[in-house]
């Protein structure tokens, strides 16, 4: 019995390690997307060419984690705005609960369906297209299409003034 327990134990931990070097890193250049947003309008990464965006990957619409790391954004946009920053969230939901996500939190940011895991397993927010939810990864992405930032330990209440300082840090080393 306690052989088995410590591969259990070395599984999740080999897990965590191929969760971490499947991430983009500061440098590397994000893939190009398109992906249906809440109104299933498509929207491509084209469209923020020249921009800087924090893209975050969230598991799953409606829940306990999500509504906070969202309503963390949501109340903190101002800073995100007045630093030009696009905020774009990414699940795997569809449009119609993406909507309903949007209209019950007030989210003044746009969020997007990747329902066929296409971007997330790119970036590794999964690492197959069969996962249930995507992790909880972010990505802030600069005008010329590279990674930033990667957060790949995102606590959902504490990540939007985690990214404003970074944007802060990053503006002061310019």
């Amino acid at each position: 019995m306690k052989p088995f327990i410590l591969l259990m134990v070395a599984g999740v931990l080999v897990g965590g390690t191929a969760f971490a070097a499947g991430m983009l890193k500061p440098g590397d250049p994000f893939p190009v997307w398109e992906l249906p947003n809440q109104t299933d309008a498509m929207v491509s990464s084209k469209e923020f060419s020249g921009k800087t965006y924090l893209l975050w990957f969230y598991p799953k619409a409606m829940t306990s984690g999500c509504t906070a790391e969202g309503c963390a954004l949501r109340d903190n946009y101002s800073g995100f705005e007045k630093a030009g920053v696009q905020v774009v969230g990414v699940s795997f939901d569809d449009p119609k609960d993406n909507a309903e996500f949007i209209a019950k939190n007030k989210f003044p940011f746009p969020l997007l369906s990747d329902t066929k895991r296409t971007l997330a397993v790119e970036v590794g927010a999964a690492d197959s297209p069969s996962r249930l939810a995507a992790r909880r990864i972010s990505y802030l992405v600069g005008p010329d299409g590279k990674v930033l930032t990667a957060y790949a330990d995102v606590t959902p209440s504490k990540h939007a003034s985690e990214v404003l300082a970074d944007i802060q840090r990053l503006s002061a080393a310019k």
